[in-house]
């Protein structure tokens, strides 16, 4: 058998024989000829087989060539299949300007003749297919886009001597808040939990003396919203960086990341997203906007939507409003919001002496958070005094709290979701449709 050719090779090709491997999309069988349209993971490409039908005068015919058109005749929409044939460049062909005419056929899988899902399928119905939901060359893209921003990410790190950790799943002790935690009796005589955050081993990572690290892992989160941007389990971008001055260093480096690894989207992506898409990907401008959460507010209110929060942070739509607000008045899809009170921060963010504010941000991103950044307080004694002020047990941290008795430089770092940024930069409703499999309080399968 020829070598296997990606279809997005043919092009490239000179007339002549090649095989070619994929799904079956769609076939058309007309009574004189009959095309397939033939998918890969890079393309689709059609075939064609001039059909030979039994003679109506009972005359002999080519028994090889009456095989391959009733084999056509009965294929199904997703059977996988090989073709042997020969490439011909044809420019009438809409379809990449080539066509390949069938010599061989050989099924490697068949399919059910009835899919479960169609185009106007709703989403949870799609998701419980979700293998037959992906065959989509939108879907596809998705998951090539990801790359493409994970990639251009860890280039941009390693590039700058980061250490990529992976770190523990299963935690001893909580890593943010008790309510959203998963648990675990295995261990004899102690609960694990799952990690809602890499936060305790980042800043393990800066007391190792190791300087700058980054992490792309999962997380997990037990809470029970039903939104289109939570999910139980999902991807986590986290950065930490030791010796900084403030969390302005922290954001900083992740608004020259996302720099980064967006116009890395733009240059590979670009015309197909805005093919299948329909949207134009924006490289944002540094320095991003900077705005203070009290400014915030205040902006928020003028322009007529009262947040009804009563701990003085942002809703889902003051975050829009904001948002709207520096698109309309600077241009710009991402703002930093600064300056939150420490009642709504974790107990492990620095506070500016003169304010009493963290030196914290949320960054937002056509409206919606993205991020969590601070600079952490590495002083043990302080630590301590602001977990109790928390309300927390310093038994129950005190193999974090153990990370700051022996030396840690001031340091600082962030954590990003994933999905949340594909799903703004493509434009897409939910963090369903960016997730390979979603895992919510009512999705455990497939």
């Amino acid at each position: 058998m020829s070598e296997r050719v990606l279809v997005s090779q043919l092009k490239s090709l000179p007339d002549g024989p090649v095989s070619v491997s994929g799904w079956v999309e769609t076939v058309r069988d007309q009574k004189k000829v009959q095309f397939v349209i033939l998918r890969d993971e890079t393309g689709a490409v059609q075939l064609v087989n001039p059909a030979t039908r039994p003679a109506e005068d009972g005359s002999e015919q080519d028994a090889a060539a009456l095989a391959l058109t009733d084999t056509i005749s009965n294929l199904s929409t997703g059977t996988f299949l090989t073709v042997e044939g020969a490439l011909k460049a044809d420019e009438r062909v809409k379809l990449g300007g080539v066509e390949i005419k069938i010599s061989n056929l050989t099924i490697a899988a068949a399919a059910l003749p009835e899919t479960p899902i169609a185009a106007d399928s709703g989403l949870d119905k799609r998701m419980d297919w979700r293998f037959l939901d992906l065959r989509q060359r939108r879907n596809n893209l998705i998951f090539r886009v990801q790359t493409t921003l994970e990639h251009a990410m860890r280039t941009y790190w390693i590039e700058r001597d980061y250490i990529e950790l992976h770190s523990p799943k299963l935690m001893s002790s909580p890593s943010e808040s008790n309510a959203e935690l998963f648990s675990m009796e295995y261990f004899e005589d102690k609960t694990a939990y799952l990690a809602q955050s890499p936060q305790h081993f980042k800043q393990m990572a800066q007391s190792a003396g190791f300087g700058k690290i980054f992490e792309i892992g999962d997380v997990f989160r037990a809470d029970p919203s039903f939104t289109s941007r939570h999910a139980t389990e999902f991807t986590s971008v986290d950065a930490e960086i030791s010796w900084i001055d403030s969390h302005e260093d922290v954001a900083r480096m992740q608004e020259e990341l996302l720099q980064t690894a967006i116009q890395a989207v733009t240059d590979k992506h670009g015309d197909e997203i805005q093919e299948l898409f329909g949207l134009e990907v924006q490289v944002p401008a540094t320095p991003f906007p900077r705005i203070p959460l009290a400014e915030a507010r205040e902006i928020v209110k003028a322009r007529g939507y009262d947040i009804p929060r009563a701990d003085g942070d942002l809703d889902p739509e003051g975050e829009r409003q904001i948002s709207a607000h520096v698109q309309e008045q600077l241009g710009h899809e991402f703002v930093f919001i600064t300056d939150y009170h420490p009642e709504i921060r974790p107990f492990y963010h620095m506070r500016d002496e003169e304010t009493g504010l963290t030196k914290s941000y949320d960054l937002l991103f056509k409206g919606v958070e993205i991020t969590t950044g601070a600079q952490r307080e590495h002083r043990v004694d302080v630590l301590e005094a602001q977990a109790t002020e928390k309300g927390l047990d310093l038994a129950g941290i005190e193999h974090y709290l153990d990370f700051f008795r022996y030396g840690t430089p001031p340091h600082g770092g962030f954590g990003m979701g994933l999905a949340r940024v594909l799903m703004l930069l493509l434009g897409e409703s939910s963090i369903r449709e960016v997730t390979f499999l979603f895992r919510g309080p009512t999705r455990l399968a497939p």
